[in-house]
């Protein structure tokens, strides 16, 4: 049987940094039969300079005026030839066997629309990390969709071509749309929304850790706040087309939302928004102390430990604790693998 094709979708747009590494990560798959989409989204830098120079014939270069990361994904979604489209942000990363891997994963499981690994969290500068994201991989609802992201970001989800067909509408420019370009932030999450709510396609996630997501610490403090307002517009949207879901999950899904911001907050030691994100989350569900009571603690006793501790303290505690979490983490990994 003749292999399926992996179109890979390579939104760009000032990542002259990390644009070469990011395209090098793909050109070293294990999966060999795909081709990349580099979509130039009116960089201003150099980032589309630096893509020209590799000569790999499966490289098509698309550019057109800025449109967002939405616009971006979508003009790479017209233009692909492959039955699967995996998609990857110009500063992350991905190990080598990720689309063998979860191109598998499809192959196997043909009710699975949407497959995603988990990530592995890297610096500005690549270092790992040694943190995970950890999502729920199987069991995904619309409902615990809208209360977390478990693909957890752009880069990690391989998507059968015909979902997105199963999805898309027509634009006020007279194209069809996948990604809600009038969304800047919270893009995807919304449109896995809409796959789970409006087709039958199941999103399920492998154990692995083979997405390399970069920790940018760039304008944090105000995209926190973005963060929010942008899920808020994505409650708002779904609103109009799902009401009794969202009737059914909203309280919990901000306090989850509210909670994750928190979480943030404290990593990069923003003190007031770390305060006002967790108490916002238990005044916006007061359950969330008995649905997630580890997570929930913990967060808020981290929160005050940054309140209270002088920074450099706060930064050994944290580092510590980030330490044991990520052993734990690796054990997971290692034995949902082997499951």
């Amino acid at each position: 049987m003749e292999e399926k094709k992996v179109s890979v979708i390579l939104p760009v747009y000032g990542v002259e940094k990390y644009i070469a590494e990011a395209v090098r990560s793909v050109l070293a798959q294990t999966f060999s039969n795909f081709e990349i989409l580099i979509i130039d989204d009116g960089s201003p830098d150099r980032s589309v300079e630096i893509c020209q120079q590799f000569t790999d014939p499966r490289i098509r270069i698309i550019q057109q005026k800025n449109r967002g990361l939405s616009g971006a994904r979508n003009t790479g979604i017209r233009h692909a030839k492959g039955e699967y489209l995996a998609f990857l942000d110009g500063d992350d990363l991905w190990m080598p066997e990720k689309l063998e891997k979860q191109v598998a994963h499809l192959e196997n499981s043909p009710k699975v629309g949407l497959s995603f690994s988990r990530s592995a969290f890297v610096d500005e500068a690549g270092k790992d990390l040694m943190t995970y994201q950890m999502p729920q991989l199987t069991g995904i609802t619309a409902g615990y969709l809208l209360c977390c992201n478990p693909v957890g970001n752009g880069s990690a989800p391989v998507v059968r071509q015909e979902v997105f067909q199963a999805i898309g509408t027509m634009t006020a420019s007279g194209e069809v749309g996948y990604f809600d370009e009038s969304l800047r932030r919270a893009e995807d999450i919304e449109c896995w929304l809409r796959i789970a709510i409006q087709t039958p396609w199941l999103i399920e996630g492998i154990p692995e850790p083979l997405t390399l997501y970069r920790v940018n610490a760039d304008g944090l403090s105000a995209s926190l706040l973005q963060q929010l307002a942008s899920w808020e517009a994505v409650v708002e949207k779904t609103l109009s087309y799902a009401p009794e879901l969202v009737a059914q999950w909203e309280s919990l899904a901000r306090a989850y939302q509210l909670l994750y911001l928190a979480r943030t907050s404290v990593r990069l030691q923003i003190r007031d928004l770390a305060v006002s994100f967790i108490h916002r989350a238990i005044v916006a569900h007061p359950p969330i102390l008995l649905k997630e009571p580890r997570r929930t603690l913990l967060t808020l006793i981290a929160t005050y430990l940054l309140w209270l501790l002088p920074r450099t303290l706060f930064h050994q505690v944290d580092t510590l604790a980030t330490r044991i979490s990520g052993t734990f983490q690796r054990r997971r990994i290692v034995q949902d693998s082997l499951l």
